[in-house]
């Protein structure tokens, strides 16, 4: 299980600092790109995107809360990232041409649904979306409580994507600790965002093992 760290819970004045942990602890890092429009919060736009890009040595993995995702897919590739989402809610019907375009422009293409989304509306894209995100709380808030149903979701789909004969990921954001991370394991995630509960905790590096290895 990888484990995908989101730099929205670092401390900005210590950014770089931050990246270096994660490039030699993790296995992406995760960036938080939120518009104030899908979500009503704002985190941080390119400018952020690029420093972090410059001192990456591990993948990114860039998570976009916005409308208009498609805006954005040939600057973010640019950048050297290795994964692109956005949400179903977003893209609506647009949703298959979206990911085909972030995987003409080199990058793997993620899916991601907010917690009252019917884990059953990413179905039609198993075998297309290279990984779906399931969120575990609502997107565009940092620091809130995991909600458990997340883990049958997780069964769900996953138990989906084994029928269909696919390889689609599962990743899993909000409210990740090595609480719950053995749960999530099992009921099928590959790739596990955290964000408080390894920039808050008073050796990164150890938590980002813990959840790795719960």
């Amino acid at each position: 299980m990888k484990i995908a760290p989101s730099i929205l819970a670092a401390d900005f004045s210590k950014l770089g600092e931050g990246i270096l942990m994660l490039n030699s602890a993790a296995d992406l890092i995760h960036l938080d790109v939120m518009d104030g429009t899908f979500v009503p919060n704002i985190s941080f736009g390119f400018p952020v995107l690029e420093a972090v890009a410059s001192n990456a040595k591990i993948p990114m993995d860039a998570h976009f809360m916005t409308v208009h995702p498609e805006k954005w897919v040939e600057r973010t590739a640019a950048l050297g990232v290795s994964m692109m989402s956005f949400h179903l809610e977003a893209a609506g019907r647009d949703t298959a041409s979206i990911i085909g375009r972030i995987q003409e422009a080199g990058m793997k293409a993620g899916v991601v649904i907010n917690p009252d989304v019917p884990v059953q509306k990413l179905f039609p894209y198993i075998g297309k979306a290279d990984f779906f995100l399931i969120m575990s709380v609502f997107a565009g808030f940092g620091g809130q409580k995991f909600i458990p149903e997340s883990i049958e979701r997780v069964a769900s789909l996953k138990k989906e994507i084994i029928r269909c004969g696919a390889s689609t990921l599962i990743e899993v954001d909000g409210g990740v600790d090595a609480g719950n991370a053995a749960s999530l394991r099992e009921a099928g995630a590959d790739i596990l965002v955290a964000g408080s509960s390894v920039f808050k905790a008073q050796d990164p590096a150890a938590a980002i093992e813990d959840l790795r290895t719960a």
